[in-house]
């Protein structure tokens, strides 16, 4: 599976002609010397005003002009960049470091002075999207000083009125230039999308916002001092149950240096895009872990609209749109059909397993969604860890070797690579919405199964209570249980049934986990589907804290008894709970967890609910056997 090479080494950018113009030329086409000192003032504070009067307008509505903005501020950040590398790392920090505090990730914006210090272009662009990242979220933060639900898009949150009134519109629009608007520069969407290749972002843009942040700082100290106010920062997003994104075993050191290779001859990589690349895989062996990750997102977006824009004909939108238009980024490449409704050729070539991990790390909602909360600040970079990191490394070292020249390595190569290539070609959705509700059904099925440990009456204190001995509607209701399983029985596997106790025979583990495993495809589940599997996870969601409820009542009115604190009514109403409960499982709806709740302890009131439920069952069953009866 390749894309030919000549397309690969003709590719010299991904930014369209204006685009390019805009970030490579356009701010150096003035020569003048911009003197420091005119934005700058003796305690190192940024003069914001001075730098405002560089933003020019259009006289027809008084919108900013960004073209003539970025060619007056070009000259400005040029300065600004000499300024920041005519300082030590011990100056800088002196100066500084306190002006950064209010973005709770001051780190961060002192590693980007480094990067400016040896401007390696890799590091320049992963200093920008790190910093772009960081400031959105500390900027929401501000917002959420004046306003509540912070705006998703950088575009929609620097255009606020809740910051302009914070940082004054002047401020705002001397950022807009240079991020959030798509008639700018727009740095942050132009690296994060993986447009830009590392040559062609100019690193005094990169040395303007770190600049920029710092005088941010200066004027919200400003204002929380007046008003009183406290900067309050959102939490990050903590990874949990890490053990589900286990998809791909630990990369060792082997195929960390086979993936080196791989990157260099695979079709799936740009030939300008290597740079970032490699310096991904050398992060991720430093244990940079964030830092792999945020190179290497926007390179698997380069790669898969490459393949997107082959594979349906489409090779004008390999470069970024124009600001009229939306990119091609990975909602659309993604999806299951173009914007011209034609069905998308990309999940044809990737296959099921490869758009199913696509989906799940990417997209879905109950997913981790890396890209997204990693280009909107919401990780600390500190903390990444390297199970997620591994997993995104792993599948993108799969991808580089299906579009690569097998007969380029050596035996031993090929079987280092086969278990990851295995792992990847057998792989399902782990977050999808169908994913979750069989997740769901196997920890009910868990709780369910610590039924039979419940303590039961101490024995020197069992007393025949009248009313609980041969209960007629108990055992009505378990045999119209009964009867209704054994109308499914024949959809169930064989190897798992056993006929002569159909109730405990639908509860063991093993049928549970062998119809849990079945496989069904999840991508582009159709509407219907998925409403139905909202009703059904609701379901299973309720059935699981009525079994909660129930292990947590009978151990509470267990020790109330052994303590004598239990009144003669309560021991009346446990025994009926273990009489009725602890017999079969029955489909509850949500009224049942209030039922069953230790503050209603309604049992009479939960046995004529559960009646009702499995008449309308066996009603729906018998319906549908004779409609099966009929059609043969």
């Amino acid at each position: 599976m390749t894309i030919h090479m000549a397309l690969l080494d003709s590719v010299t950018t991904c930014l369209s002609q204006p685009v390019h113009y805009a970030i490579c030329k356009l701010g150096f086409e003035k020569k003048d010397t911009y003197d420091i000192n005119n934005i700058l003032s003796g305690n190192g504070e940024v003069c914001w005003q001075s730098v405002a009067e560089h933003v020019c307008y259009l006289e027809s509505d008084q919108s900013v002009d960004y073209i003539k903005s970025i060619c007056s501020l070009g000259p400005v950040c040029e300065s600004v960049n000499l300024y920041l590398k005519s300082l030590t790392k011990e100056q800088f920090v002196i100066q500084y470091a306190s002006w950064f505090h209010w973005t709770n990730c001051t780190e961060v914006f002192l590693e980007v002075f480094d990067v400016l210090q040896d401007t390696q272009a890799t590091e320049v662009a992963l200093g920008l999207m790190k910093l772009t990242s960081s400031l959105e979220r500390a900027l929401g933060d501000v917002y959420l000083l004046k306003g509540n639900d912070c705006p998703f898009l950088l575009r929609d949150l620097l255009a606020s009125d809740q910051l302009a009134d914070v940082f004054g519109q002047a401020v705002m629009n001397v950022l807009r230039v240079f991020i959030g608007s798509p008639y700018g520069l727009n740095l942050r969407n132009v690296l994060w999308h993986g447009f830009a290749s590392p040559q062609e972002i100019p690193a005094k843009y990169c040395a303007m916002l770190l600049f920029l942040t710092a005088g941010l700082g200066q004027l919200l100290q400003t204002y929380l001092l007046q008003t009183k106010c406290v900067l309050v920062h959102r939490p990050y997003v903590i990874f949990v149950s890490l053990e589900e994104l286990d998809a791909f075993p630990d990369l060792s050191n082997e195929i960390l240096s086979i993936a080196e290779e791989l990157v260099k001859q695979s079709s799936f990589v740009l030939k300008i895009m290597l740079p970032f690349w490699i310096a991904a895989l050398t992060a991720f062996k430093q244990s940079k872990y964030a830092d792999s990750v945020i190179l290497l997102l926007p390179q698997l977006e380069v790669g898969l609209r490459l393949l997107f824009t082959t594979t349906n004909k489409c090779p004008n939108r390999l470069l970024t749109a124009e600001s009229s238009a939306l990119y091609t980024t990975f909602d659309e490449m993604l999806a299951k059909h173009l914007d011209n409704e034609e069905v998308n050729q990309l999940p044809v070539v990737l296959e099921e397993p490869a758009m199913d991990f696509l989906w799940d790390i990417l997209n879905h909602q109950e997913g981790p969604r890396i890209r997204d909360r990693l280009s909107h600040g919401e990780i600390n970079l500190r903390t990444f860890p390297r199970e997620v990191a591994n997993q995104i490394v792993g599948f993108a070292i799969t991808i580089l070797y299906r579009f690569s020249d097998e007969d380029m390595f050596s035996l031993k190569e090929h079987m280092v690579i086969k278990p990851l290539m295995n792992c990847a070609s057998c792989y399902r959705s782990r977050f999808h919405p169908i994913s979750r509700l069989k997740k769901q059904v196997l920890e009910c099925m868990k709780s369910i199964h610590l039924w039979p440990e419940l303590p039961t009456v101490p024995e020197e204190q069992v007393q025949i209570i009248k009313g609980l001995e041969g209960n007629a509607e108990a055992n009505t209701l378990i045999l119209m249980v009964s009867e209704i399983i054994s109308q499914l029985h024949h959809y169930m596997p064989q190897n798992c049934c056993c006929s002569d106790d159909l109730i405990n025979s639908v509860l063991t583990e093993r049928l549970l986990m062998e119809l849990c495993d079945t496989r069904i495809c999840t991508l582009y589940s159709p509407r219907p589907v998925l409403e139905v599997v909202v009703v059904l996870r609701k379901i299973s969601a309720q059935c699981h804290q009525v079994s909660q409820q129930v292990i947590a009542g009978a151990g509470l009115r267990y020790t109330q008894w052994v303590n004598k604190t239990l009144r003669s009514r309560q021991r009346h109403n446990y025994l009926r709970m273990l009489n009725r409960f602890l017999k079969s499982v029955l489909q509850y709806t949500e009224n049942l967890v209030t039922y069953t709740s230790p503050e209603k302890n309604k049992w009479d009131e939960t046995m004529e609910l559960t009646n009702k439920i499995l008449i309308k069952i066996r009603k729906i069953s018998d319906r549908k056997l004779m409609l099966m009866h009929l059609a043969t």
